[in-house]
């Protein structure tokens, strides 16, 4: 029977699987596709440059063992790299394996520019919460890959955290911007690319810091005029940690002179991580330019822990502490408690200490008791239905009233406030909103948004609604 690139693909893949572990096999062998199989040469298809780098760097050998099985001695591999038209090249990049090959891969490589620096780089002003003479690179230590336990969940987030902390600047992932919702490991995993890097290449200048603090020192530097060392001394960073960028939403000037901060460190090979609440297609008044340099890394979305990565999260918080306690409490705990990893551990920390505190031995009806109050305490799913009944009773309106079509200007408000707390409180799309209230498009929804945003700003009595309503939807 004639060989197909599809049965030889299937045989290697068999072997392959019996020599590595299972979640290696999920995350690097099950994208790849067999696409062609001419003269003795198996082209397979990976979904990014950055799996070609990582099978280069870690499966090379095993691929080879499994294809010269299948096709013998003068077996050839091809990768063919699916590639977003980011640059205007249509054209797949392909390239070949065999060892005597190898060298010719290796030129393929993009040198990264070595960069010569003063090792007492000073900083050239005084930016509050960083140190004047060397930098100080503002990482916690104690958030680690290590404590970072990999599940379904994070797997493509972590990996890529991985590459980029053996790699900083040399991957496909510049920059990488890790999205997600609260409490789910955002801040955790940018710390622990951070500590991996300074741990492995201690030359290296890292630099974690919150976009609302880099906000507030670009605002400094323009009040006392000293804007161009703003801009010089980020430009010296190798590696720039940015947490919560959604924050830079709507002030111009930030965004532009992170726009050109940007563009030198990545030009210069230097690694920029992001962190997001949302996913650059969801963030607005973020320039466009600034979003399409965030999309010319990866971003990885961290999702909400499934149950085998609760119980590994709970179990290895108690293996941390020295705490014992019976499976079926940790079995209890992680399938009450789904949302995120930090009121996970909160619950745990909580269960601990009533135990140790009341001296209580740690059983599942104290479990159940602990659990019942935290779960209380959590901000529960709010629905639009129920947003627009605790605007409607706020502004003594009836439903139908807020939903109608008047252009009293009472009831736009309140219509504005529900659409407002909506798009705040639910993962809802515009459009799904703007259909629940009233009947209306997103682009009414995205008007009152605006329209509220810059009324808290202007008006003090509407300031005081807006207080008044968040107080009621968050009890």
């Amino acid at each position: 029977m004639d060989k197909t690139a599809q049965s030889v693909w299937k045989n290697c893949l068999l072997f392959i699987k019996d020599n590595i572990q299972e979640q290696a096999y999920k995350t690097w062998f099950e994208p790849i596709q067999a696409v062609d199989l001419n003269d003795n040469a198996l082209s397979i298809q990976v979904p990014s440059k950055f799996f070609y780098e990582w099978l280069e760097e870690h499966y090379v050998k095993l691929l080879k063992v499994a294809l010269t099985k299948e096709l013998g001695q003068s077996a050839k591999l091809l990768y063919k790299i699916k590639m977003e038209n980011t640059y205007g090249n249509k054209l797949p990049f392909t390239e070949q394996i065999p060892s005597n090959n190898r060298q010719a891969v290796k030129t393929q490589e993009v040198d990264v520019p070595i960069v010569q620096k003063n090792p007492e780089l000073k900083n050239p002003f005084i930016i509050p919460g960083i140190r004047n003479i060397n930098i100080d690179s503002q990482l916690n230590a104690n958030y680690s890959f290590d404590n970072f336990l990999e599940g379904d969940s994070n797997r493509l987030a972590r990996s890529a955290g991985m590459a980029v902390a053996n790699k900083p600047g040399g991957t496909s992932f510049n920059p990488l911007l890790i999205f997600g919702g609260v409490g789910l490991g955002k801040t955790h995993l940018a710390h622990a690319i951070g500590v991996e890097i300074k741990d492995k290449f201690p030359e290296k200048t890292v630099l974690y810091i919150s976009a609302e603090i880099f906000t507030q020192q670009y605002i400094d530097s323009v009040k006392k005029n000293t804007r161009n060392d703003f801009i010089h001394f980020y430009q010296l960073i190798d590696v720039l940690i940015i947490d919560d960028v959604q924050f830079l939403s709507g002030k111009s000037g930030t965004q532009d002179v992170f726009f050109h901060i940007f563009n030198h460190l990545h030009q210069n090979g230097k690694q920029v991580i992001l962190t997001s609440d949302k996913a650059p297609v969801d963030m607005q008044d973020i320039e466009q330019r600034l979003l399409s340099r965030f999309k010319w890394g990866l971003s990885a979305e961290l999702h909400q822990p499934d149950y085998e990565t609760r119980i590994s999260i709970l179990k290895n918080i108690l293996y941390r502490d020295g705490v014992e306690i019976p499976e079926e409490i940790i079995e209890y705990v992680a399938k009450n408690i789904k949302s995120n990893v930090r009121e996970l551990e909160g619950a745990i920390i909580s269960l601990i200490a009533q135990s140790s505190f009341n001296k209580r031995e740690v059983n599942l009806e104290l479990a159940k008791h602990v659990v019942e109050k935290f779960v209380k305490n959590v901000k529960r799913e709010i629905s639009i239905d129920y947003i627009q009944k605790i605007v409607s009773d706020y502004f003594q309106l009836d439903i139908e009233t807020l939903q109608s079509k008047t252009r009293k200007r009472h009831v736009v408000q309140a219509r504005q406030l529900a659409m407002f707390f909506a798009k705040k409180y639910t993962k809802s799309s515009l459009a799904n909103i703007g259909n629940q209230i009233g009947d209306r498009d997103h682009a009414t929804v995205l008007h009152a948004c605006k329209t509220v945003d810059n009324l808290v700003t202007t008006d003090k009595q509407f300031r005081k609604f807006v207080d008044d309503i968040n107080k009621k939807l968050s009890l």
